[in-house]
């Protein structure tokens, strides 16, 4: 079987070439085999078929008007012109870690194939964070895509230490805040993440032994919350109503602010938090106090 290869005299690994022959077998189409220009990794241009890919099970639902959008663009333009990257799974799924969007606004067009990069990396399907360029993510998305990244991770190898994939992770805050969005969707966790970042580590240990030290921290989050949430209510009962309330609360208990460096832990942290908390009275809050509190932020 023969292929279009890039450079035409390089000789093709025999790891390509199964790869090559089980994309065609799926049903799909290798149009070119190429070194990407970078470190010269192979890559495979191909058609696959829709029905064969589906997303990373770990990274964010879709958005609907986001889908909807794409279809609007798609069907204007009349071309698909942004190939997904896909990494072909053992039982000859492929996953797409950047492309669901697009995915699933060919599928709403009634398409049957795509065009696709296939990586032959199955590190890639955990790069999400760096690879999604098709919307913006929030806290929120960043996060539970994360959490489920790690969930996906520790399933599939327990000894895999934590450290090891900071990069794919981006932000430890991330997965302590994951944790936080699996049972609390409404979580309002922007608030937190000025002094999150600061203080939140990753642990040079086993996934096991590292997730639990996130949930103890998510959980020390948590009570910062259950008090912070009821100063902000009242601040609001008061008539006060600043777009960035929460965070302007967070930042007057903030024992950081814009500290370059970091004397605390994170549980030290959040206990000097916990404490200032309880001895704030919202009662006597100005608005300019919270103005002020905002700018430090």
């Amino acid at each position: 079987m023969k292929w279009s290869v890039y450079p035409k005299d390089a000789e093709l690994p025999e790891e390509i070439q199964t790869l090559a022959k089980q994309i065609e077998k799926d049903g799909g189409k290798v149009l070119s085999i190429y070194k990407e220009p970078y470190e010269g990794n192979w890559q495979l241009f191909s058609l696959l078929p829709l029905r064969k890919i589906t997303p990373t099970p770990f990274q964010r639902d879709l958005s609907p008007s986001h889908v909807e959008r794409l279809v609007e663009v798609i069907a204007e333009l009349k071309r698909f012109l942004d190939p997904i990257i896909v990494i072909r799974t053992p039982s000859g799924e492929y996953w797409t870690p950047n492309g669901n969007h697009r995915r699933e606004a060919m599928a709403q067009l009634n398409r049957e194939m795509i065009s696709a990069i296939v990586v032959p990396d199955v590190k890639v399907a955990y790069q999400i964070l760096s690879l999604n360029t098709e919307k913006a993510h929030n806290v929120k998305e960043k996060a539970l895509e994360v959490i489920r990244m790690y969930r996906g991770l520790l399933e599939e190898d327990g000894s895999i230490k934590e450290s090891d994939y900071a990069f794919h992770f981006e932000e430890p805050y991330l997965i302590t805040l994951g944790l936080i969005y699996e049972k609390r969707e409404n979580f309002s966790g922007s608030a937190y993440v000025p002094v999150l970042k600061k203080v939140d580590t990753f642990f040079d240990e086993p996934l096991p032994e590292a997730i639990k030290k996130h949930q103890s921290r998510a959980e020390l989050l948590e009570k910062v919350d259950e008090l912070v949430e009821p100063i902000v209510h009242k601040l609001k009962e008061r008539g006060i109503n600043h777009p960035f309330l929460k965070q302007a609360v967070v930042s007057k208990v903030n024992p950081i602010k814009r500290k370059r460096i970091i004397e605390l832990t994170y549980e030290e942290t959040m206990t000097k938090m916990l404490n200032a908390l309880k001895k704030l009275d919202p009662e006597k809050i100005t608005l300019e106090e919270i103005s002020e509190a905002v700018i430090e932020v």
